[in-house]
């Protein structure tokens, strides 16, 4: 009898456990599976999310390596599609189709040739690498050997990406040649004569007590000769290349729709940063309603602060009047960090949940500081003991003024950059590429809503400031309008800067830098305007929903707690707040 009955005692017993959970379980081993791979191939990230199984090495660049990573991503993609993801509970099909959302990205960037502009007027390799000195550990003598062994492999690295670029100039994929005027400093700073003179000498200069003194003097030969023959060779080998080939070679039109495939690729880096399906045409119009808009506001300041003449003329007196500039970096810095700690002091009433990581305030390194934009905010190697750094760049004191300062700061620093990277990495369940990941439309959107943010958390002073905030915002709506002048409509780069120009009060450098980023960096722009106008629609939506009930904290907390999201799951998440806060409140 009891035999006759086992099949039907165990039913009930298979049927309590989740049909779902074998694919769970396989959908989150694909996920561990591909972030050992991509630990492995990249071994600087590796570093930067705290895994030092191989600090030693430098990533291989070959064409070979990069198809093969590419075809690791479609069978990644290929494994994923096996899985039900219909059987999934929400949360992993958020999960899913993030990571989906990754690996189509990357399929798609390879086979459009994104890797043969290793570099943009902002940022690239090189500059990246020269920060390694902040981004290795160097506790023990092991480090130290690590960091030589990454040196002496530069000149390979740095080959392996020269090769890359001779395949986008035969083709036409390369930055456009009038963005690169004075670009060859961000190299020619690291060809030094004396390695004493090098950012990679640093850690030789003084060694911490862990490392013992019998190991000191030969590290610190070892170290001299991998920076001169090793980093500066490398350096000095990627100076050459780029005065004499690729600055002679670079493409000398503008928009992204000249490249090989170009209307394509843009589309591709709209969806990339905006991760929204919108055309050129429908960003364009948007811009111009926002500068419309912001343009009345400004002109409402205007009026306020008293001033008789135009808005050209107010931009001219905000530009020049030496009131708004400070004479050193010190005075710069110094302003910021004060910023910094006012907007500290106002953080809980805007948050229930902050990170424990702190943060500094540092000039801008100098190598990259002329053709660098205003500030930015650096998050620190996983597990290592450095803060986050709100950078704030002191070059050309005269195109730094202090009534953008407020507006800079609440951006890369409280609440925006820092306090959004910090609380992402602490965030517990998360899968590894959730976690470290960073999504231009949500991160960026938020850092412009930090901006907006501060107006309820009465940090702007007086108007100026003010006017800071709108110029700021203004400058986020003129990229939506010049990103994709540039890119599809066929503008000049002086038209673009001409906009710009008349629109805010940036000042002329400035402007000038900025512009040379979109061209040569298609689309990355078009994320801040779109990411915070998505934010500020859910906020007022919720704020509707739920009218005296609307707690501003929760909403942020709600709005940060997943990491950086897409826009549409952003959505979702409010949405599934703001109909639990209403089912709450109907509970007798």
């Amino acid at each position: 009898m009891m035999r006759r009955l086992w099949p039907f005692l165990v039913l009930p017993l298979l049927l309590a456990v989740p049909l779902h959970a074998d694919e769970i379980a396989r959908l989150h081993a694909l996920f561990d599976k591909t972030w050992e791979t991509q630990l492995r191939e990249n071994p600087l990230f590796a570093t930067s999310v705290g895994r030092h199984e191989y600090d030693d090495r430098l990533p291989s660049m070959t064409p070979a390596d990069l198809e093969r990573r590419n075809e690791q991503r479609k069978a990644a993609l290929a494994e994923l599609q096996s899985i039900g993801r219909s059987s999934l509970p929400a949360d992993e099909i958020v999960n899913y189709d993030m990571f989906r959302r990754q690996l189509v990205d990357g399929i798609e960037g390879y086979e459009l040739g994104d890797y043969q502009m290793p570099f943009n007027a902002d940022s690239g390799f090189h500059t990246s690498f020269s920060r390694l000195p902040e981004q290795m550990p160097l506790a023990t003598v092991k480090d130290y050997e690590n960091y030589i062994s990454r040196l002496r492999q530069w000149p390979r690295y740095v080959g392996e990406e020269i090769a890359l670029m001779r395949i986008g100039l035969k083709r036409g994929m390369t930055v456009p040649r009038a963005t690169l005027d004075g670009y060859d400093l961000t190299i020619s700073a690291h060809v030094v004569d004396d390695p004493s003179k090098s950012v990679f000498w640093k850690p030789f200069e003084k060694f911490p007590p862990s490392i013992p003194e019998s190991d000191r003097a030969r590290l610190q030969d070892e170290g001299r000769a991998a920076v001169m023959d090793g980093a500066v060779a490398g350096y000095r080998q990627f100076l050459d290349f780029f005065r004499n080939e690729y600055l002679p070679g670079a493409r000398t039109t503008l928009g992204a729709s000249a490249l090989p495939n170009g209307r394509a690729y843009y589309a591709y880096k709209i969806r990339e940063f905006t991760t929204l399906d919108l055309t050129p045409e429908q960003i364009h119009k948007i811009g111009l309603g926002e500068v419309a808009r912001i343009s009345g506001e400004m002109n409402a300041v205007m009026k306020q602060v008293g001033f008789k003449g135009d808005f050209p003329a107010f931009l001219a007196f905000l530009r020049t009047d030496p009131r708004f500039y400070a004479k050193t970096p010190y005075e710069l810095l110094a302003r910021a960090s004060y910023i910094a700690k006012r907007i500290d002091g106002k953080l809980p009433s805007l948050f229930k949940t902050l990170p424990r990581l702190p943060y500094t305030v540092e000039p801008v390194p100098a190598d990259i500081a002329p053709k660098y934009t205003s500030g930015r905010y650096v998050s620190p190697p996983e597990g290592s003991t450095r803060p986050g750094i709100y950078w704030v760049n002191t070059y050309m004191l005269d195109s730094r003024p202090f009534y953008n300062l407020e507006a800079l700061t609440l951006h890369e620093a409280v609440p925006g950059h820092h306090l959004q990277i910090a609380l992402s990495r602490e965030l517990k369940g998360l899968p590894n590429f959730r976690r470290f990941a960073y999504i231009s439309a949500f991160g960026e959107g938020w850092g412009l809503y930090s901006e907006w943010l501060g107006l309820e958390a009465g940090i702007y002073t007086d108007p100026y400031s003010n006017f800071g905030r709108l110029t700021y915002e203004m400058w986020r709506a003129c990229r939506l309008v010049v990103d994709t002048g540039i890119h599809s409509m066929g503008w000049t780069r002086q038209q673009a800067i001409d906009y710009m120009a008349t629109r805010t009060a940036l000042p002329l450098h400035e402007v000038e830098t900025e512009v040379d980023r979109y061209i040569s960096w298609p689309g990355q722009a078009l994320s801040y305007k779109l990411g915070e106008l998505k934010i500020k629609e859910l906020r007022k939506r919720a704020e509707t929903a739920l009218g005296p009930r609307f707690d501003v904290r929760s909403f942020h907390d709600v709005v940060l707690g997943s990491g950086s999201v897409p826009l549409n799951v952003l959505e979702e998440n409010v949405d599934r707040w703001i109909a639990e806060q209403k089912k709450a409140a109907a509970r007798p």
